[in-house]
Formats: structure tokens, C-alpha cells, sequence
């Protein structure tokens, strides 16, 4: 493949990922907006916990999705599978656009809105195994850390795209009445149409070179993945374990964190996030560069030990913070830990499994562990902050962490060992 060419299929699958984790997380954004039209309630908490538990409830539909459009990407191609995925999220989120509340239909309302979730969790539990091979087979060997590190920019420029809607939204346009009232149907409209123009640029990818190859594709991936990998698929366990609890709690938590615990105003949390993700964001291909040069085994520890020995105190700290600033410094340095899991976990899981079996192995084991440590980040929390105890969530992200560290430490070094140069 050559140069432009291996930057236009990463850039076309790019697009793709960037609007379905926009679709994604338009959800947690405006929940702060749309909670009370779905779940009336007294309590600002108890709406925000049974938005988080529908949340959390598309999450666990990410499993399945992984397992679906893993095993279509591993028989019929990778092409194909990233089709359907941004299809299917734009049907998400155009139908949450247009759902009236609870005032208008009653129960229907919160009904409609699972279904949507559950569809759009189908989806993206999909699209992460999907892409990441997608852009580690076309990047080239020498590069691929950098290349593949791109799947989280996208994700991250996704949810900053978001905010950014929602920062326009409060600061220029709407009124808070307004956007209580209507105006965050806007992001999911938008966020429909934008699955659109995605599904169009999508219908340009070629096929990657790994598995046009094969002599036939595995007939029952499933199978195969069970039978000869089992080793691998518990380490992507592991390795996602502390890592996507982390990320979630940092990036889809921490806006309500800081207004329902730091105090702040619901616009300052926004514009606190935006700038911390915004940089977040920049690091990405710096650490994925870093990994090309010196390995992927030493950024994950870097995250493992700094995660483990410094999520305690700056959540505590967080908690107390008054200055903007000070918050925004805080949230950065745990983004800057974070993205020694975020800017490699991709390739490293790429680079664990053979062609016929990749997607499924990236994207199943992937999916269930975030359903059941990152979707529930937000909903846990809450939990905790309801009963009284919100510091006993702190440690709990902590000894995740720990626990992944003790992965990290058993792992080998896949960028000198990787099945993607075997294929």
C-alpha cells in the first residue's frame, strides 16, 4: 500500500469512529439537560442515576456487539462490518431526536430511550475491534504505534465534539430553559446526519492487504477463538480492566463530578472538560510515536503505577477544588497517566491475535470487560455518593488499576513479537 494511500483508509476509518463515539457520548454530555425529560424526579442525583443505569444498560449490549461484528469482520471482511456499525448508531440517534418525553407518552418515553441505547451499545461494542485492526493492518510496521494511537483521537475528538456543541449551546444560542426544554435534541440530530456522511465515506475503504491474504477466511471464529487463544483473550481482559474504568472516570464522570461534588456551575464543568480533553487528545500520537521507539510493555506500567499510587489523592483533592484552574490541572495530570493505556491498548491487542480471529479477539474480550468496569464507572459513583461513601469509589478505581498493573508486568513486548508481520 502506498503512503497516500495508507492515509487515506486510515483517515476514512478515522471519520467513522470520530462520529460514532460522537453519537456516543452526545448521551452523557446533555444528560445534564435530558435526564429530568426521560426520568422525572425531585432529585437531581436520582435523575442523573437513572440516566447513568441507561447508560451503563448500553454498555452491556456492547459484548454481543463485539461478538456480531467481530465475527463479520473475521468471515466477510473489515469493510463491510464498519459499514453496518455507523449505520446502526445513526438510527440511534436520530430516534432519540425525535422521541417526546415522559410528559407527552409516560413510560414509553424511558422505553424508547433503552431501546435506542441498546442499539447504539451493539454498535459501538462493534466498531472498537473493528477499527482498531482496521488501522493497525493498513499502518506499516515501523509506524503503527503512532497510526493506531489515532483510534482515540478519533474517540476523544468525538466527545469534544460534543462538548463543544454543548458549550455553544450554553454560552450563545440557548437559554438553560431552552435546552432543558428542547434544545438537546439538537446533538442527537446532528449527531444522525453526521452517521450519514460517514456511512458515504466508509462505501470508499478497500479491504485491508492482512486479510485479503488469506487463503479462506475462519469459518467459525468463535470456535477458534476459544479453543486456540484463550491465553490472549485473558489478557485483553486484563489489559482493559483498570484502563477503561480509569478513562471513563476521568473523561464521561468527571463533568458531573465536578458539578454535583466540586460545586462548579454546569458551564464551567463543560469548558473545564473540553480544555483537558482537547490536550488529552494531543497526546495521543505522542505516546503512540513513543511506542514505536521504546515499547508498549513500559507506557502501560507507567499507567499502571501512577494510576494505582495517585487516583486516591486527586480525586480527593478534586472534590475540594474552588478554582477552575486548579481543576483543570487536576484532571489534565490524570489524563496524562491515563494515555499510557489509552495510546497503545489498541495495537497491543492487535498485535496478540492472527488475521482470521483479530477482530473478534480485539473486540469481544474488549467489550465485555468495558460493559462491566467502564459503563458502570458513572453509575457506580453515584452509587457510592448516594450511600455517603463517594471516597470508597477512589480506591475502587485504584485497585483496578493495580490489578491490570499485575497484566502489564507478565506482558510480553508485542511490538517485537506482534502476529500483524506474520500475517
Amino acid at each position: 500500500m502506498t503512503p497516500r494511500a495508507r492515509f487515506r483508509a486510515i483517515f476514512s476509518g478515522s471519520i467513522g469512529n470520530l462520529v460514532e463515539y460522537y453519537d456516543w457520548y452526545a448521551y452523557s454530555a446533555f444528560a445534564l439537560y435530558f435526564s429530568k425529560a426521560f426520568f422525572p424526579g425531585s432529585s437531581p442525583t436520582a435523575q442523573l442515576l437513572n440516566t447513568a443505569g441507561v447508560f451503563a444498560l448500553g454498555f452491556f449490549m456492547r459484548p454481543i456487539g463485539g461478538w456480531l461484528m467481530g465475527s463479520l469482520a473475521d468471515r466477510k471482511g473489515r469493510r463491510a462490518a464498519m459499514l453496518l456499525s455507523v449505520l446502526m448508531m445513526c438510527a440511534g440517534s436520530l430516534t432519540i431526536a425525535i422521541t417526546p418525553g415522559y410528559a407527552e407518552i409516560g413510560v414509553a418515553a424511558p422505553i424508547i430511550l433503552i431501546a435506542c441505547r441498546l442499539m447504539q451499545g451493539l454498535s459501538l461494542g462493534g466498531e472498537y475491534g473493528i477499527s482498531a485492526t482496521y488501522l493497525c493492518e493498513v499502518a506499516s510496521r515501523r509506524h503503527r504505534g503512532f497510526w493506531s494511537s489515532f483510534q482515540y483521537v478519533t474517540l476523544i475528538l468525538g466527545q469534544l465534539s460534543a462538548l463543544a456543541l454543548l458549550i455553544v449551546l450554553q454560552r450563545w444560542l440557548l437559554t438553560p430553559l431552552q435546552l432543558d426544554d428542547w434544545g438537546w435534541r439538537i446533538p442527537f440530530a446532528i449527531g444522525g446526519l453526521l452517521a450519514l456522511a460517514a456511512l458515504w465515506l466508509r462505501r470508499g475503504l478497500h479491504e485491508t492487504e492482512s486479510f485479503a491474504r488469506q487463503a479462506a477466511p475462519e469459518r467459525a471464529p468463535m470456535r477458534t477463538l476459544l479453543r486456540e487463544h484463550p491465553r490472549q483473550v485473558a489478557m485483553v481482559v486484563g489489559l482493559t480492566l483498570g484502563g477503561t474504568l480509569a478513562f471513563y472516570t476521568c473523561t464521561t464522570y468527571m463533568q458531573k463530578f465536578m458539578v454535583n461534588t466540586a460545586g462548579f456551575s454546569k458551564d464551567d464543568a463543560t469548558l473545564i472538560s473540553a480544555a483537558a480533553l482537547f490536550v488529552y487528545m494531543l497526546l495521543q500520537p505522542l505516546f503512540g510515536a513513543l511506542s514505536d521507539r521504546i515499547g508498549r510493555k513500559p507506557l502501560l506500567v507507567f499507567f499502571g503505577l501512577a494510576g494505582a499510587l495517585g487516583t486516591v489523592p486527586m480525586l480527593t483533592v478534586l472534590a475540594t477544588v474552588r478554582e477552575p484552574l486548579a481543576a483543570f490541572a487536576l484532571m489534565l495530570a490524570g489524563l496524562v497517566v491515563i494515555s499510557g493505556y489509552t495510546a497503545v491498548n489498541a495495537v497491543v491487542k492487535a498485535e496478540l491475535f492472527p488475521v482470521a480471529v483479530r477482530a473478534l479477539g480485539v473486540g469481544l474480550p474488549y467489550a465485555a470487560t468495558v460493559s462491566l468496569f467502564g459503563g458502570t464507572a458513572e453509575y457506580v459513583a453515584l452509587w457510592f455518593k448516594q450511600a455517603g461513601v463517594e471516597a470508597g469509589f477512589y480506591w475502587y478505581v485504584a485497585a483496578m488499576i493495580g490489578v491490570s498493573l499485575l497484566v502489564y508486568l507478565r506482558l510480553p513486548e508485542t511490538r517485537d513479537q506482534s502476529r500483524i508481520d506474520r500475517d
